[in-house]
């Protein structure tokens, strides 16, 4: 489940916590919303790989959600998660292009599982996904960044580093976390994130030496600045 984005819609703290928990235990990539509202505007704005999705919530439901989905023709996989056992909501879910309906209380190993088991099926189309940030885009398989001024190549190591920021806009990732995502190793060397965040910075900020899109939060590590800047003449 390495490098995955999964979204957690549900507006019980207790349950996105154990799901969250389970999800980054197994490598994935989290972002989380309490009700349909807030995860749609999440998907209007960033790229994920798949959704956990409960269906009772206010300010928006489960069912909002896969109508937006689907009029949007999305193709994220989704998983509800839900109290509601009915075998109609069931088949209603299923129709409106869930794939996946495991009912509360649940096993949170049996659906990581069936998490996994989705994006295996889903992996061959989702890596040609470019993911939009801002007036950034970044195109996974071309291993390109796209901004106002043109089109720049990435290295592999600059390419995850700014995967990982675009996907958690806002997020602060210590130093040693970027290292552990992006170099895979437990002996920490803050000497090459330092060196990789400067090359990013060359390559995707008008001026390096002031970056607007990748900041220094001083002695934590870095956050990715989401938003529609000026046009870089």
């Amino acid at each position: 489940m390495e490098n995955h984005h999964v979204l957690i819609v549900d507006n019980e703290p207790e349950i996105v916590q154990l799901v969250k928990l389970h999800l980054r235990n197994a490598g994935a990539l989290t972002s989380e919303a309490s009700s349909g509202q807030e995860a749609i505007a999440l998907l209007e704005h960033y790229t994920v790989d798949l959704i956990v999705l409960d269906l009772m919530m206010e300010h928006g439901d489960g069912w909002e959600v896969l109508h937006y989905i689907q009029t949007r023709q999305l193709n994220t996989p989704v998983i509800i998660l839900s109290a509601r056992q009915l075998e109609e909501d069931k088949i209603e879910t299923l129709g409106l292009g869930a794939d996946d309906y495991v009912t509360k209380p649940f096993s949170p190993g049996e659906l990581t599982a069936r998490i996994k088991a989705l994006l295996r099926r889903y992996k061959p189309a989702m890596y040609g996904n470019k993911i939009n940030c801002g007036n950034l885009i970044y195109d996974r398989a071309a291993q390109q960044i796209e901004k106002p001024t043109g089109t720049i190549s990435l290295s592999p190591i600059e390419g995850m580093m700014l995967e990982l920021f675009m996907r958690q806009p806002g997020r602060i990732f210590t130093k040693q976390e970027l290292f552990k995502y992006v170099w895979k190793l437990d002996q920490f060397d803050a000497n090459s994130v330092n060196v990789y965040i400067n090359f990013l910075r060359k390559k995707i900020e008008k001026d390096p030496a002031n970056p607007r899109y990748i900041e220094t939060i001083r002695g934590v590590g870095y956050r990715f600045v989401e938003g529609t800047h000026e046009s870089e003449d």
